[in-house]
């Protein structure tokens, strides 16, 4: 019965999870959340950029990558429930702090939110990028698209003005396919994703950091304060929504992250 369960565990954890730099011996595990329609080669790759006290890990959300065949998630709750369920003993075990982009922020702030109301537990730090704070209105636009009178023109339209998506992958009718399905079932997700801010309960005590792209449209970051009694940060850096695909911004993410975990006293 114990092997069949952790074999089950671990089969959970490769579906759910890229960590080609294992690092057992690390301090603290970096957990990343990839945009909408994203999948794990970005942040993974992060983890030859790190420290031997960090380790990295790139979240992989059903329907894409090795995950193709499964059905995609319906809402933000089915993915919270798998995540904290495969990674609930590693959050237990050692320090974690999470980076989420845009649709990832939002992902990774419901995951550290079920952590903190239903096992106590937190990150010590949260590092949110291209997303407005989660109680924000700037959200509701979001919330109203019609997704399913979206035509796939204007997806990808939309998807070719924010950049961040390979041009080779657009030439492929069927990733380009596929890659606008993605898309669209992580909005699908997001539009599930409600948070209201309780008076006076403010969830987390851990310091906040807020990335944004300079040339990137403005973000509700001020309202982030409402959440934390911890710090909180805001940078700006060069570029648009996808800043931090830049090589010399990547650089600047992972040494900041690295000082700010440092600095945790871990």
């Amino acid at each position: 019965v114990l092997f069949s369960w952790v074999w089950g565990f671990s089969l959970g954890m490769e579906k759910l999870v890229a960590r080609p730099y294992k690092r057992p011996n690390a301090l603290c595990r970096l957990i990343c959340f990839p945009w909408a329609g994203g999948g794990t080669s970005q942040f993974a790759q992060w983890g030859k950029l790190f420290s031997s006290s960090i380790e990295v890990s790139s979240i992989r959300l059903p329907g894409r990558e090795s995950r193709v065949k499964e059905p995609f998630a319906k809402d933000v709750t089915t993915i919270v429930n798998e995540i904290t369920s495969v990674l609930l003993k590693e959050f237990q075990e050692k320090p974690f702090a999470f980076f989420g982009h845009s649709f990832g922020s939002y992902i990774s702030f419901a995951v550290a939110l079920h952590l903190k109301e239903q096992y106590g537990l937190e990150p010590i730090h949260l590092f949110v990028s291209g997303a407005h704070a989660p109680h924000s209105e700037a959200l509701l636009p979001i919330k109203s698209i019609s997704i399913c009178d979206a035509a796939d023109e204007d997806v990808l339209t939309h998807l070719q003005i924010l950049g961040g998506t390979p041009s080779e992958f657009l030439q492929h009718e069927d990733i380009k396919k596929h890659l606008i399905l993605t898309f669209k079932e992580d909005l699908r997700v997001l539009q599930t994703f409600s948070f209201e801010k309780a008076e006076r309960n403010i969830p987390f005590s851990c310091d906040i950091t807020c990335f944004n792209g300079s040339e990137d449209k403005p973000h509700d970051l001020e309202a982030w304060h409402d959440l934390t009694s911890g710090d909180i940060s805001f940078y700006k850096l060069p570029g648009g929504h996808f800043y931090l695909l830049e090589p010399s911004n990547e650089i600047f993410l992972t040494k900041h992250i690295t000082r700010c975990i440092e600095n945790a006293g871990l």
